[in-house]
């Protein structure tokens, strides 16, 4: 009798084990993290928006853990086999020792040199994940879990997921959404049409990125505002440049209120298989930042505008006021 040989089933997502190799400073507030890892050959490239996860030993605290607890509680989290079990490893994980994880985007996959660039704001010492950023060294080890280019299908973790036939593009959001909408740029064809706006500390944080001709992006120095005070009339104007529909036009369009600080504001219109709700639609936004900013801005497409929900993705990636915890 034939013995049938099954392959292994490849899981989108895998924890890699891999440490710092350089260091750069772009601006004053972001910082560029180079990792290396023996396994990233198998780290997918997929571009655009892709999140991936920084799992990071956690710093020891008042208690009788010490830093040797706490780097061996990762050591064990990433000695699963191919890293599939890293996450029933991080949840039985004592809570003085447990990882941290905190979700970036990749910024460049190099396959061939096993290397990967992590973008990351530098913002104070908030809490574990911007006080590594803003520490890190040569040398550090951690985690990073990422996609798997072995798997066939999609890895999911990535939003931007335009209709095919969209007139215009608009894309929004603060610093923590920037290395995003670079990503996002840089994929689009050469014939997109549309409008990019980013909010950044200061002006000295204004970075080079690639963009179709017919994309105009605008940088916005925020200095001491308030965040989301320059970005909320900036994409409130360049929405009225794409879209013939004045505020209160005749197609007002219904949403559900969300209180930004108790729940998560993450809507993306894709069915199960991540495509796009709808295949045509005049404009496609996808907004992300702080959460009381972007509510603003998708009550203002949606509820004001008459924009289709299923053209607007919007992502509340931190909320003003919200620590950012353990």
């Amino acid at each position: 009798m034939t013995e049938l040989l099954v392959a292994p089933t490849i899981a989108p997502f895998r924890a890699f084990a891999v440490r710092v190799t350089r260091i750069e400073d772009l601006t004053p507030s972001f910082r560029r993290i180079t990792f290396t890892g023996d396994d990233l050959a198998v780290f997918a490239d997929n571009g655009r928006d892709q999140r991936i996860k920084l799992i990071l030993a956690r710093t020891p605290g008042d208690d009788v853990t010490t830093a040797a607890d706490c780097g061996a509680a990762l050591d064990t989290l990433l000695a699963g086999e191919d890293g599939l079990d890293w996450f029933t490893a991080w949840r039985e994980a004592p809570d003085a020792v447990r990882p941290v994880i905190r979700t970036y985007t990749i910024a460049h996959v190099r396959q061939d040199l096993r290397e990967i660039d992590v973008d990351v704001v530098l913002h104070g010492d908030l809490g574990p994940a911007s006080r590594w950023a803003g520490s890190a060294r040569v040398g550090d080890t951690l985690g990073v879990c990422g996609p798997d280019a072995r798997h066939p299908g999609p890895h999911g973790g990535v939003e931007w997921a335009p209709p095919e036939h969209a007139l215009a593009l608009l894309l929004a959001g603060d610093e923590t959404a920037v290395p995003a909408i670079r990503g996002i740029l840089a994929s689009l064809p050469a014939d997109a049409r549309g409008e990019a706006v980013l909010e950044i500390p200061h002006a000295a944080d204004v970075l080079p990125l690639r963009a179709p001709a017919g994309v105009r992006v605008t940088w916005l120095a925020r200095e001491d505002a308030p965040h989301g005070s320059v970005l909320v009339p900036a994409v409130q104007a360049a929405a009225g440049r794409l879209l013939d529909v004045p505020v209160g036009g005749d197609r007002p369009g219904a949403i559900e209120d969300v209180d930004v600080d108790a729940q998560i504001l993450w809507e993306v219109p894709v069915d199960p298989d991540g495509e796009p709700l709808t295949r045509s639609t005049e404009l496609y936004a996808w907004l992300a930042g702080e959460a009381g900013a972007i509510k603003t801005l998708r009550r203002h497409l949606v509820a004001e505008r008459g924009v289709d929900r299923r053209s607007v993705a919007f992502m509340g990636y931190w909320r003003e006021g919200r620590s950012e915890g353990a």
